[in-house]
């Protein structure tokens, strides 16, 4: 498989935005239908927007695709299929480069995820999100921890690499009932784990519930001794933090979200994917269509289902860099940032925060956030922006 070069590179997010059930903490674009997606009329819409999007950056070569969702080990293996061959048509595409797909335990079957790997996935992405039953249950999730753990199996017979997905600061859930779960979960572990904190996003249902006092999640102390207990116990089993919530044995690192993370060009298909593409006018923000049937609409009767399409101004993409950067451990290369602001790194706000034990410098070129800022980006970036 091709490996990290170190440069920003070259994305292809598709998402696919259908799911079994909506979860109780999902914000995410996802939608249930109760009657058959029509799945060839979908691949289709996928092949036209994945043109336009190709008129758009011009020819170049991808270095990472990531299928995500909604649940797209819900799609039929040749659904896949026929959309990834859409993107090696549209761009150079080289043999061995990471392929990602975000599967489901409870969607999960040995003949579909041999359909996916003959069809070009390497690397799987399992939403697992909690190895206990009763917590599986809390969060909305229609898997049990057997039908997890028979997941991962087959996930790691099929694919070169996988990764699964947990969350922590649950309601209740102590320091050491969450080391207990994160061990287990490092010795199932192939190479990687994304580990997030529950948050009560606007929209869901946790969040009508947290509002109605319904819901208590641990405070911020309570959050931030789980994050200090996460990265601890990931750093000594083998697994350390690279970005923020991620977290993978040396060299196992996601290719596709290092591009995000280092401020790379990506082109995002489907409903409601959002992109960053360099065009004959700049980098672009583009952003489509959310809800999917419309979406389609659009699709077939414009060549995509774009809704937003906004040139960036050097200092937004220098804001941008900085966000992104900052949540990695490599840092933002400040070559790069002053380049994109026109300007030197502030150096009374740089020494105010580096006092402060938030930010640290690589060398000369480098400038990231300590364990303490990672948990303060947002006003980091405020101070520095």
């Amino acid at each position: 498989m091709n490996g990290d070069d170190g440069e920003p590179g070259f994305g292809v997010y598709l998402h696919w935005p259908f799911c079994a059930a909506k979860c109780p903490y999902c914000d995410f674009n996802s939608h249930v239908r109760h009657q058959p997606v029509d799945q060839k009329r979908f691949v289709a819409g996928f092949l036209r927007e994945i043109a336009h999007m190709r008129a758009l950056s011009g020819p170049r070569t991808v270095t990472s695709i990531f299928i995500g969702g909604g649940t797209p080990s819900l799609m039929e293996p040749q659904t896949l299929g026929a959309i990834l061959e859409g993107v090696a048509a549209a761009w150079h595409v080289p043999d061995g480069i990471e392929v990602t797909l975000e599967a489901n335990p409870s969607s999960v079957e040995a003949e579909r995820f041999r359909g996916y790997r003959a069809a070009g996935v390497n690397r799987v992405s399992m939403g697992v999100q909690a190895l206990n039953d009763r917590e599986l249950r809390f969060l909305g999730r229609l898997h049990t921890v057997e039908q997890a753990l028979g997941a991962i199996r087959l996930a790691r017979e099929t694919f070169p690499r996988m990764s699964f997905d947990l969350i922590y600061a649950r309601p209740g859930q102590t320091a050491e009932d969450w080391e207990r779960e994160l061990n287990q979960a490092i010795d199932l572990a192939a190479d990687h784990l994304s580990l997030y904190q529950l948050t009560i996003e606007e929209g869901t249902r946790f969040f009508d519930l947290y509002n109605r006092g319904k819901l208590v999640v641990p405070d911020e102390d309570q959050a931030a001794h789980l994050y200090e207990v996460t990265q601890a116990v990931t750093a000594a089993r083998g697994l350390p933090a690279y970005e923020v919530s991620n977290h993978a044995r040396p060299g196992a690192e996601s290719r596709h979200n290092l591009t995000y993370w280092r401020y790379g060009d990506y082109a995002g298909i489907g409903p409601g994917a959002h992109g960053r593409l360099g065009t004959a006018s700049g980098k672009t923000a583009t952003a489509t269509e959310k809800h999917p049937e419309t979406w389609l609409q659009a699709a077939e009767a414009h060549g995509h289902g774009m809704i937003e399409q906004a040139l960036l101004s050097q200092e937004e993409q220098a804001d941008e860099l900085l966000l992104m950067g900052l949540r990695v451990k490599e840092g933002v290369d400040l070559a790069r940032w002053s380049s994109l602001s026109g300007k030197p790194m502030d150096a009374e706000r740089e020494d105010f925060l580096l006092n402060l034990g938030l930010i640290e410098r690589i060398g000369n070129a480098r400038l990231r956030a300590t364990p303490e800022g990672m948990l303060l980006l947002n006003r980091i970036v405020a101070e520095l922006s």
